[in-house]
């Protein structure tokens, strides 16, 4: 039963991202007039990101701290997809634009994540499983991809997925306390479960070489 809501989610978000891209492709230009570069969005979202750590470490403070963090997530999520589009719409990737890229979403994931542990807001060892997960995720695609196979959209939560998942229950976080560390759980959960999937494909890939 998990397991097929994973796939459906997955699937949507398989769709969604194929609409995202289809819609924006033909408006980036706009951007890049504005000296919105490939890299300045990706500069844009991992500073969203950071400063989503910073509310998540003063929830106390304000009520509305998390609400906040989670519109920052979704922020710093939405300009990581869209710095893709533009590099490819624009034809402006580069080689250090995916590195500098790969490098940021490592430091939003681990701040972020990291930020939440230490503010009490689920239980530290389920936050340090969610941040090996979600670093391995990445590891797995890189390493995969630096041996010439191709890991795109293998596994159930990439890291548009996991950030949506942060970002729902931050939201539902205000209203229950104890969404945010479940959801901190169910991102460790998928994390690990995406990189036995990257992993089997791997192995099969490699096998019928």
């Amino acid at each position: 039963m998990v397991v097929e809501t994973l796939e459906t989610v997955y699937l949507v978000s398989s769709r969604l991202k194929k609409s995202f891209e289809a819609f924006f492709a033909s408006r980036i230009t706009k951007l890049s007039s504005i000296g919105l570069t490939p890299n300045a969005l990706t500069v844009l979202g991992v500073l969203s990101s950071a400063f989503a750590a910073l509310l998540y470490a003063s929830w106390r403070m304000s009520r509305i701290a998390l609400p906040a963090a989670g519109a920052l997530i979704l922020l710093s999520g939405f300009m990581d997809a869209l710095d893709g589009v533009s590099a490819r719409s624009s034809n402006k990737s580069s080689a250090f634009g995916g590195f500098l890229d790969s490098v940021s979403d490592r430091y939003s994931d681990s701040v972020v994540l990291a930020s939440i542990v230490l503010a009490g807001l689920c239980d530290p060892a389920w936050g340090l499983v969610a941040i090996i997960g979600s670093l391995m995720v990445s590891y797995t695609r890189s390493r995969a991809e630096a041996a010439g196979v191709s890991m795109a959209a293998v596994g159930f939560a990439e890291r548009a997925e996991r950030m949506l998942i942060l970002a729902a229950v931050t939201f539902l976080a205000f209203f229950w306390f104890d969404f945010l560390g479940w959801g901190v759980i169910l991102i460790g959960v998928v994390a690990h479960i995406t990189v036995l999937q990257r992993t089997f494909h791997f192995y099969n890939s490699v096998k019928r070489v």
